[in-house]
C-alpha cells in the first residue's frame, strides 16, 4: 500500500515536515509495511522554501534588515538562474514580538535586499512566495532597497498566494490583514490612506495602476508593489509548487493521500494548500482525507471531494494546550492511526 502525506503547516504550532513525520509515525504503526512518501508543502506562506527545496539547490544567507530595521540573517534559495525568497525570512511576523508589532512601522525593506542579493549573485527568475508578513507598506521598502540597484531588463519575478484581495478599501491590505498584526483601527485608516496615496502617484508616473487586482493586497501590499513596478506574475502557491515537484506523477499509483492544514472549513476550498492537493488526486481517483487542528463546515468539504474530515484535537482539551508543538504531533500521530484502524476493520 502507497500512502501520500502532504500536511502544510500549523500556524505557530509545527512545520509541514513535522506534521508529515507524525502522520507517517502513525500510518508505519498500523501498517509497518506500506509506502509512505512525505511531501513538504506550503501555498507561499510558512515554510515556502522548505516545500521547493530539491538536491543541488544552494542555500544563501544575506544580512538584511528586519522589520524594525535590525540586522538578521536571512536565507533564500539558488536554482540555476533562479532565486526561490520566502519574505517572511526579512519581514515576518514570527521576527517581532507581540509587544513589538507595528504595520505603522514595520518595513519591507529587507525583502528588497534579499532581491538585490539574488541579482548581484545573477539570479533573472524569481519565484517569490508571499506570507506571514509584519508589514502593510505596500512593498515602499521593499522599493526603497531596490531603487539603489539596477535591475536587468530579463528578470521574471513569480509571486506565489492565495489572497485576492485589492491593495485599498473594504477588503484590501490594511483593512483585512493589518489588525493581525497590531494595528488598531486609527492605525488600519492611516495604513490604508498612505497605501492609496503610494498607489496614486506611482499610477501617476507609470501611467497605469495595479492596485485594484487580485492580490495587490497580498502581503502587506508586497503583491501590488512586485505586481506594479516589477511586473511579476501572480500564481497559486500551492499550484506552482505542486507543478514543479511534478506531484501528479509522485501520486499516480497511490491508495491514499492524507492532507491537513491548521484549521479547515469554507476557505480551504478556496486555493488552500489541501483543496489544491485535493484537485490533483480527483484527476486520478486517489482517495483523499483532510485532517486539521479544527475542522469546520465539514458537510462542504466532503461535498467537495474529500473522503473524510477529521478534527485531530480531543474534545475538552484546553486550547492551549491543543496548539503546543508536542500535543499536535501526537494528535496528528494518533488520529491518523485511529483512521487507519477503523478503515480495515470495515474490510
Amino acid at each position: 500500500m502507497k500512502i501520500i502525506v502532504a500536511i502544510d503547516s500549523f500556524k505557530g504550532c509545527m512545520t509541514s515536515s513535522d506534521a508529515n513525520e507524525a502522520a507517517r509515525h502513525g500510518i508505519v504503526d498500523v501498517l509497518p509495511q506500506a509506502e509512505v512518501v512525505t511531501v513538504p508543502v506550503s501555498d507561499g506562506g510558512e515554510g515556502w522554501i522548505e516545500a521547493f527545496r530539491r538536491c543541488g539547490d544552494e542555500s544563501v544567507t544575506t544580512e538584511v534588515l528586519d522589520p524594525l530595521g535590525r540586522p538578521i540573517e536571512a536565507q533564500y534559495l539558488r536554482r540555476n538562474d533562479t532565486a526561490i525568497i520566502e519574505i517572511a525570512e526579512a519581514c515576518g511576523l514570527q521576527l517581532l514580538t507581540p509587544e513589538e508589532r507595528n504595520p505603522l512601522a514595520a518595513s519591507s525593506y529587507g525583502v528588497g535586499q534579499i532581491i538585490a542579493d539574488a541579482l548581484n549573485r545573477g539570479a533573472r527568475n524569481f519565484i517569490v512566495g508571499l506570507g506571514g508578513s509584519a508589514t502593510s507598506d505596500a512593498g515602499r521598502g521593499m522599493m526603497e532597497a531596490l531603487s539603489q540597484i539596477t535591475i536587468p531588463q530579463d528578470s521574471h519575478f513569480t509571486i506565489a498566494t492565495d489572497v485576492v484581495n485589492p491593495l485599498c478599501g473594504p477588503d484590501g491590505a490594511a483593512a483585512i490583514f493589518a489588525p493581525q498584526k497590531g494595528a488598531t483601527p486609527e492605525m488600519v485608516k492611516m495604513l490604508d490612506e498612505q497605501a492609496r496615496a503610494f498607489a496614486q502617484e506611482a499610477a501617476a508616473k507609470l501611467g497605469f495602476d495595479r492596485s485594484h487586482e487580485p492580490g495587490a493586497g497580498a502581503a502587506g501590499g508586497l503583491g501590488y508593489a512586485f505586481m506594479q513596478f516589477l511586473n511579476a506574475k501572480r500564481c497559486s502557491g500551492i499550484d506552482l509548487l505542486l507543478d514543479s515537484t511534478d506531484f501528479e506523477s509522485i501520486i499516480a499509483d497511490a491508495d491514499l493521500i492524507i492532507t491537513g492544514e491548521g484549521h479547515a472549513d469554507r476557505q480551504t476550498l478556496m486555493g488552500k494548500v489541501p483543496f489544491g492537493i485535493l484537485r490533483r488526486a480527483k484527476k486520478l481517483r486517489i482517495p483523499t482525507i483532510l485532517i486539521a487542528g479544527r475542522v469546520d463546515d465539514r458537510e462542504a468539504l466532503l461535498d467537495a471531494g474529500f473522503a473524510e474530515a477529521i478534527d485531530i484535537n480531543k474534545k475538552g482539551l484546553p486550547f492551549e494546550e491543543t496548539i503546543k508543538h508536542d500535543a499536535a504531533v501526537s494528535n496528528i500521530k494518533e488520529t491518523v492511526s485511529d483512521f487507519l484502524i477503523h478503515v480495515l476493520k470495515q474490510r
